[in-house]
Formats: structure tokens, sequence, C-alpha cells
């Protein structure tokens, strides 16, 4: 069976791309200075090649001697980076920004560093850090995130969930029996002193009406008042290259909704760069994407 979530989607997302939330602002903040890091200090942390994305810019660059890694997060061996991986702002603060849509293939699930329940594709760490508007790291706040897999299906088993009231089901998951019994590519973590979490998941692929994103959303606790619901995406070239070379991405080819087009349901037309993610490859093979997050207390 096909599996695709094609049909109806683009319909809905018009719908609930434009109902933008009423949320306290918040900000994305730049982490990256433009230059690749190699980090051999005592700290554990790994050696990155110089893969890197801009958030003012939006070109990727890659290094070619060395192939994307394919399979799930086992293939993650190299250490997180440490903390100085988000300290190459030159400010803390950029303008602020609205949040965005939750998307109707929401549901909460339990905490987990490893969000891929055993699916596969370009391995991915996602590091988050979390900061206030003076850029102190706020620990003890709960990182949400979501999205869909290699094939742009969300998983769709809420049986353990007690948050489900905008879940779409068929919507989400087309209907694919896998999809429906699984909670893959969702998890919750609590920041550390530091205002980090860290994920380990795979890039996600794309459906029809969107460009490649990942849903992210911050409280103090589960179930509580958010103060930030939004999504991260990113850079078309680098979105292309994954989804036109990569054995995972490419039977299905180049996403038909790149940021450039103007046309994606969710994210600005212009001024988008605030939401791309930062990226670089690791030396095995998987992809490093991060982030700062900024919100106003």
């Amino acid at each position: 069976m096909k599996r695709t979530t094609d049909v109806g989607r683009r319909q809905m997302l018009k719908q609930t791309g434009s109902a933008l939330l009423a949320l306290p602002f918040f900000s994305l903040v730049a982490c990256d200075d433009g230059t690749a890091t190699e980090d051999t200090e005592s700290t554990g942390t790994s050696e990155t090649t110089t893969t890197t994305t801009e958030e003012t810019s939006d070109t990727s660059t890659t290094d070619d001697t060395v192939a994307w890694a394919s399979g799930g997060t086992e293939l993650i061996v190299s250490d997180y980076p440490d903390d100085s991986l988000f300290a190459g702002a030159a400010v803390c603060s950029l303008s602020l920004t609205e949040a965005t849509t939750e998307g109707p293939c929401y549901f909460g699930v339990s905490q987990t560093e490893d969000i891929s329940a055993g699916r596969s594709g370009l391995p991915m760490m996602l590091c988050l850090q979390l900061v206030d508007s003076n850029c102190n790291p706020l620990q003890g706040y709960l990182i949400e995130v979501w999205h869909c897999d290699s094939d742009g299906v969300y998983s769709g088993d809420t049986t353990e969930s007690d948050d489900v009231s905008t879940f779409a089901g068929n919507f989400c998951t087309g209907g694919d029996a896998a999809a429906e019994a699984s909670t893959w590519f969702r998890g919750e973590l609590t920041t550390d002193s530091s205002g980090r979490v860290n994920f380990k998941s795979c890039f996600p692929g794309w459906y029809r009406g969107r460009t490649i994103h990942i849903h992210f959303r911050v409280r103090l606790e589960y179930g509580g008042s958010d103060y930030v619901v939004s999504q991260f995406c990113f850079d078309d070239d680098f979105a292309e290259e994954i989804c036109t070379t990569h054995d995972s991405y490419v039977d299905r080819g180049v996403q038909d909704t790149p940021l450039a087009s103007g046309s994606d349901t969710v994210f600005p037309a212009t001024g988008y760069s605030d939401y791309i993610l930062n990226i670089e490859q690791n030396t095995d093979g998987t992809l490093l994407a991060y982030k700062r997050i900024m919100i106003d207390l």
C-alpha cells in the first residue's frame, strides 16, 4: 500500500495555518557565528565537519567527503556538543516572532530522549537551548517536539495519551497501520541547568502543501499553559540535497513546497529565516540540528 497523507491536507493546513495562536512572544535566536567548530576538549564533545546553515541565509554548505548516515538512531555515536554550540550569536535577541499553529497532528507523549521508536532515515541530533530575554538559561521547563517520518507520515497511537483534542487521526497517519500503532517522532524533555534538551531523531520527510518542519512547544509543566507553540524548518538547499540524494528520501523526491515558494501554509512568505534550524554534520555522518529559543517571561 502506498503511504500517503496528501489527500485533504492542503485544505486543512490552510485553515489551521492561518489561525495563529494568541500566545506570548518569543524569539528563535541565532546560535552560529558562521564558522564551523572543532571541539576536542576533555568534555567528550565530538568533532564536526564544516556543514553549517546560518539563520540569516537560505543556503547550506556541505562537505562531500563524509556521506550522510542512513539508518536508525543507533548510528549516532558522536557525543552531544557542549553548550558553546549556542554561544556564537553576536547579540542575544532578535526581533520577536509570533507563535505558529499547533497543527492537527499533535498528541501528548511521555518523556524520552530517543524519539525515533525504531524508525530510520537520516539520523539526527536535535539540540535546543531555552533562555529568557536576558539570555539566561531556563531550567525545569518542558520542551516537546513532534514531526512526521521520512515518508511524511505522523504516528497515531493515542491510547496512552490524555491530550488528543486536536489530533486529526487518518488525516495525519494516512490510514497506515504501522503509524496508527506507533508514537514515533514524539517526545518531551525537561531543560537542565543550561536550559538544554537533546533529542535523538531522524530528519523528517515532507507532505503536500508544507515545507519540511518540526513542531515544538514550551511550557512549565505537563498540561500547563504554553509559553510558545511553534515550528522549526530547514534551509531549502539542504532539504533538496537530502530529498534528492539520500536513500531514505530520494524515492519521494524534492518537497513540493520549499520555503522560497512563499506557499507554505504556516511559515511567512518572507522573513522566515528565524525559524530555520542551524545544522552541522557529525563525523559519524549523522545530522546535528540546533537552535536557541528565547521566551519573554
